[in-house]
């Protein structure tokens, strides 16, 4: 059975030496002192290792059950599900009128990430219900929020979005799924919406589904739908639940993985729903929702890497298997650990490299959008929006090939389900998916962002690229192992986006055929730049005569790993971005 220790230290060490966090400019920022985020932290860290973990193994053997119309969730799913919501792990970012905590997101985001490793099947319960209620607190009338919000808080009531039918996914112009104009303000919403998750569950007395369809008469494709707010059981004018609705459950889906998670078919017969934001202005609304949802899709793709790399490790430290190649290490042994053997290592250190790169973007970009939410800050909201597509895209194609390589480690035993590590790898493939699959965020980030406010958005990410290296070029521990490494990657990335400039004007097929793999030139170069940030506030620590002097070295030593390996990646990716479409279009549809 795997196991799974929450990585309080390194979370710290990004939110305090770091991003040094209760210095910045942030209202809620201050408060965030290094005792305080400890004690979160190590609470957070103790449910998902106690509870969660143990319960995730159990959730991929059991599955869910739709037994006359109500799902069953797995054993213990129920108990933990009235654990997190006692403990108030809800509802932490949201406002304190409705029940929320008040505190800001990137608290929210360091506290699931050790519950998105412990359970992420478990964890897409509540983790839909914050997106929900991020999308009714935006968009929705005081009394809606006064109606829904404190229950959702309190885990009482759970949530859902719904966008994709049976004909439709990336494509929601397509969309069949009406709403019918009732005289007292109401609509009727009739159709199926599928792949629903935590669409039905037994854990919450209501679900509270946030449903795209089109009013007749509105106008064709995306500019033609709106949001509905349609919830399992009605509320009456005191709160309290009336009448079931004209909604129910009509099957789960057998998945690769996530079967702790109910996902399922939806069939709306007549339902009571009710009008969130404009009419006609549904995209505009969910995505509020999906935009938190694809950097909490992200946070799952580098969290299961996470929880892979530790067993993968606890492996490779234990395992004998032959003698290392310099001369035997552990004369009083059969063999040595595999751990000795280079290739090992090499596939340790790639694991081990992108996850802590990868908590620190998700990490910053969570201060981004406190800026953007907290500070009115436009910019921060740009780069955020700029951003997206990179850490949804990249961190979970990242994070899947994490878990393999976890897998690759315990060889045979990697293979089995006793070790854990084959889950892991069903779980997290889902992650390159949903959401939006990660070609679509390639190509939102090639077709929309980089030209996000005629670009001036991308230019302010290697503004401030180029801003870090100049800033430090005088820091001779960095510059060689960092900073040099850094500044080519970046370059890289303006050769990019520059060929798109070129040739995307006279063949837009030129960009497209290159943008996945701008997209993870991009992530290659963000992660560069998390990695030279912490080698600084490393070397910082290490000056002022840290305590932990070998928690300091290892983040350098594993730093300069990155930069000297998987950030070389970039080079690869500007060739094959600069080769054009000429060779990915040249066969006939008929001679795939």
């Amino acid at each position: 059975m795997p196991t799974y220790t929450a990585p309080t230290k390194d979370q710290q060490f990004i939110l305090h030496d770091v991003l040094n966090i209760s210095a910045m400019d942030v209202p809620g920022y201050g408060d965030l002192d290094r005792d305080f985020t400890n004690a979160v932290l190590e609470e957070a860290g103790k449910l998902a290792s106690e509870v969660l973990a143990p319960l995730n193994p159990v959730g991929d053997k059991q599955g869910c059950k739709l037994e006359n119309g109500v799902v069953r969730v797995p054993e213990g799913f129920k108990a933990a599900y009235d654990q997190m919501a006692e403990g108030g792990w809800m509802a932490m970012d949201m406002p304190e009128e409705y029940g929320g905590q008040g505190l800001p997101y990137i608290m929210h985001t360091a506290a699931m990430e050790p519950m998105v490793s412990a359970n992420m099947a478990f964890n897409m319960y509540p983790g839909l219900t914050h997106g929900n209620m991020a999308a009714i607190l935006a968009h929705g009338t005081d009394e809606q929020k006064e109606t829904y919000l404190p229950k959702m808080c309190s885990g009482e009531w759970s949530g859902t979005m719904n966008l994709t039918e049976p004909h439709c996914g990336t494509d929601l112009g397509l969309m069949r799924t009406k709403a019918e104009p009732q005289d007292d303000g109401t609509y009727k919403i009739s159709g199926q919406k599928i792949w629903i998750s935590a669409g039905e569950h037994e854990m919450a007395e209501n679900i509270i589904h946030l449903v795209l369809a089109k009013i007749p008469g509105g106008p064709e494709g995306v500019k033609g739908i709106s949001l509905f707010i349609v919830p399992k059981f009605l509320v009456n004018d005191d709160g309290s639940l009336g009448e079931r609705n004209s909604l129910s459950c009509g099957g789960l889906e057998e998945k690769m993985g996530i079967h702790g998670n109910a996902t399922c078919v939806m069939n709306y017969d007549g339902a009571t729903g009710y009008l969130i934001g404009e009419m006609h202005k549904g995209m505009r609304a969910m995505f509020t929702m999906m935009n938190e949802a694809r950097l909490g899709v992200g946070l799952q793709g580098y969290a299961q890497g996470a929880v892979a790399y530790e067993n993968a490790l606890g492996f490779a430290r234990d395992r004998l298997q032959g003698r290392a190649v310099t001369g035997t290490e552990h004369a009083d042994k059969p063999a040595d650990p595999i751990i000795v053997h280079p290739d090992v290592r090499r596939n340790l250190l790639d694991q081990k490299s992108f996850v802590e790169g990868a908590r620190a973007l998700v990490y910053w970009s969570s201060s981004m959008l406190d800026r953007g939410h907290l500070s009115n800050d436009k910019d921060a909201e740009d780069m955020m929006s700029l951003m997206t597509p990179v850490i949804k895209g990249f961190l979970t194609d990242k994070g899947f090939e994490t878990c393999v390589l976890a897998q690759q480690t315990l060889g045979g035993s990697g293979f089995t389900q006793e070790w854990g590590l084959e889950q892991f790898v069903r779980d997290a493939r889902i992650t390159m998916i949903y959401e939006g699959t990660n070609g679509v965020q390639a190509l939102d980030l090639v077709g929309r962002k980089l030209g996000l406010n005629g670009g001036k958005t991308v230019m302010a990410f290697f503004d401030m690229v180029k801003t870090f290296i100049k800033e430090n070029e005088g820091n001779e521990a960095l510059k060689a192992d960092f900073l040099d490494p850094l500044k080519e990657a970046s370059k890289d990335l303006q050769a990019a986006g520059m060929y798109f400039m070129q040739e995307g004007m006279k063949n837009p097929n030129n960009a497209l055929s290159g943008s996945y793999d701008f997209m993870h030139l991009f992530g290659h170069v963000s992660l560069g730049l998390m990695w030279a940030k912490m080698a600084k506030a490393a070397h910082e620590a290490l000056d002022n005569g840290a305590e932990d002097k070998e928690f300091y070295e290892t983040k350098l030593a594993t730093g300069r790993y990155y930069m000297a390996r998987p950030l070389k990646m970039t080079g690869t990716h500007l060739a094959r971005i600069q080769s054009g479409a000429d060779t990915v279009m040249t066969l006939d549809a008929a001679n795939f």
